[in-house]
């Protein structure tokens, strides 16, 4: 009796060291969020209600919810927010679509074949942003830009386009270049998410004379739910914070001003204007609102199929 009574308290001594230990691992990464994610959020949401501005020596006042009223009046504001919303709109769905059907192709090949269009696809994600911008503002170029050259050589053109440099075309531009390099990462994702499907209820609906457009929709698709939430929210997010193509691309001219952009513009090159900091905390917590509430939706809806 003595000895099954005495069980229970080792298998909850047991636990709670277990707790402990795994408490003690997360604590670096604990620290480290709330350090450089929750704090911050914080005080950015603090300083959104005041008039603050970079200059130390100038004085701080709280003005509520004023920061947020003059968002509504800003007309660059909106149309950073426009230009911001058209980004996440085409590029989200545009990164999701082609990375699904890419994976779909190439998943079932076998080694060295598939780790090759691996690195190829994943290889922008880590070479460094400013290395890939370079590189496109060259290709870009209104004068030696190979896309302007290929162009006026296939006789599509009778002058150079400026590219980045118009309206028209600069924040489609901007579009490309997020999206060959917010690709690789999904495609990875998915050729993972591919590769453990249930294999059983593949072939017992081939079995059944399921169509491959019915195996994808109806097996396939319900057990890569969790990772399209995922790359969904990423993406979601990646286009949403927007900024080191903006720039080093036209810092925020031709039409191609983002939220991001203009909070770094006011926050930063404004420094010497009474209130600016705080207005930029205040576009940057209206941002952050935007985020949240699309990452709810995504959430609902993946919960929903």
């Amino acid at each position: 009796m003595a000895n099954k009574a005495s069980k229970p308290t080792m298998s909850r001594a047991l636990q709670r060291r277990e707790d402990v230990a795994g408490y003690l691992f997360m604590l670096p990464s604990l620290i480290f969020f709330l350090g450089f994610v929750v704090i911050p959020m914080f005080i950015c949401i603090g300083y959104s209600l005041t008039d603050a501005t970079m200059h130390q020596k100038a004085a701080t006042a709280f003005v509520g919810f004023s920061n947020f009223g003059k968002l509504l009046g800003d007309e660059v504001f909106l149309e950073a927010l426009k230009n911001t919303f058209i980004i996440v709109i085409v590029s989200v769905p545009a990164v999701a679509a082609f990375s699904l059907w890419v994976s779909s192709a190439i998943y079932k090949l076998k080694g060295p074949v598939l780790s090759a269009f691996r690195c190829i696809f994943y290889l922008p994600v880590v070479t460094g942003s400013v290395a890939v911008t370079v590189v496109w503002k060259w290709m870009f170029d209104n004068y030696t830009g190979i896309i302007n050259t290929v162009l006026s050589g296939a006789g599509l053109i009778e002058k150079n386009i400026n590219f980045l440099g118009d309206s028209r075309y600069a924040l489609w531009c901007i579009i490309l270049i997020l999206f060959t390099t917010s690709v690789g990462q999904p495609i990875v994702l998915y050729v993972s998410a591919l590769g453990n499907v249930d294999q059983s209820l593949v072939e017992a609906a081939q079995v059944d004379g399921a169509t491959n457009f019915q195996v994808f929709w109806k097996i396939k698709w319900p057990q890569m739910m969790p990772t399209t939430l995922y790359i969904l929210v990423i993406t979601t997010i990646n286009s949403f914070q927007c900024f080191a193509l903006i720039q080093l691309l036209t810092q925020g001219g031709s039409g191609t001003n983002t939220v991001m952009y203009y909070i770094y513009y006011t926050a930063f090159k404004l420094t010497e204007q009474a209130g600016h900091f705080g207005y930029a905390n205040a576009m940057g917590v209206v941002l952050a609102v935007f985020i949240a509430i699309l990452s709810a939706v995504q959430f609902k809806l993946a919960k929903e199929k």
